[in-house]
């Protein structure tokens, strides 16, 4: 790998990941209703399904995914719908992901249901494929050894999404706990609930 344009990949991908988006509003809502803690669930879904997309770009240059269209459309309505329907059981103060009304959060969440919805809003986001179809085979030298550079161009890509994921859910627990120091529990869930189906019609619509 030339690092002279890793150098460059860096804060370009730094950028681009830290920038409001599916996965970070996703991080961001999950802070908020459910705590940091079990929002590290669903960030092992996102960056894996960060790490496939980025693994079929550069080692399929896109191919894969091109010849299979109908599958990101399925994956993008299907998420969709899901988040959207979360999202409206949290605005009526129900379902797992909803404060109590004693003010606290649902700790017997399952793993594999949250990590599941990280992985679609990764896989299903065209946002996340336009990015690595247009710029991560420009960092790749085809000629040489691919293994290498997939491992260290993945390894950036990891820690800097689950970086800029841990300041939105973060930042979302925060603003969880100042809620519920107002005793406004409903309020809590609506504004979770409502972003929620944001990013279910985002992901649906984009």
């Amino acid at each position: 790998m030339d690092f002279s344009l890793l150098y460059f990949f860096i804060p370009v991908f730094f950028v681009v990941s830290i920038t409001p988006g599916l996965c970070m509003t996703l991080a961001l809502t999950m802070g908020m209703s459910i705590g940091l803690g079990n929002t590290m669930k669903m960030m092992v879904g996102e960056l894996t399904g960060v790490l496939l997309v980025a693994t079929v770009v550069v080692v399929g240059g896109g191919g894969i995914i091109a010849a299979n269209p109908l599958l990101l459309v399925v994956f993008k309505y299907v998420g969709g719908l899901y988040l959207i329907y979360v999202g409206l059981q949290m605005m009526r103060s129900q379902g797992a992901m909803a404060v109590k009304p004693d003010g606290t959060a649902s700790f017997d969440l399952d793993f594999f249901s949250l990590a599941g919805q990280g992985f679609i809003t990764a896989v299903a986001n065209p946002k996340g494929w336009a990015f690595f179809l247009a710029m991560t085979p420009g960092f790749i030298n085809y000629d040489i050894a691919l293994g290498p550079q997939m491992m260290a161009l993945v390894s950036i890509i990891l820690i800097i999404e689950f970086t800029s994921l841990m300041l939105y859910a973060a930042g979302g627990q925060v603003l969880g706990k100042l809620l519920l120091n107002s005793d406004n529990v409903l309020l809590l869930n609506r504004v979770a609930g409502s972003l929620m189906v944001c990013v279910g019609v985002w992901l649906a619509m984009s």
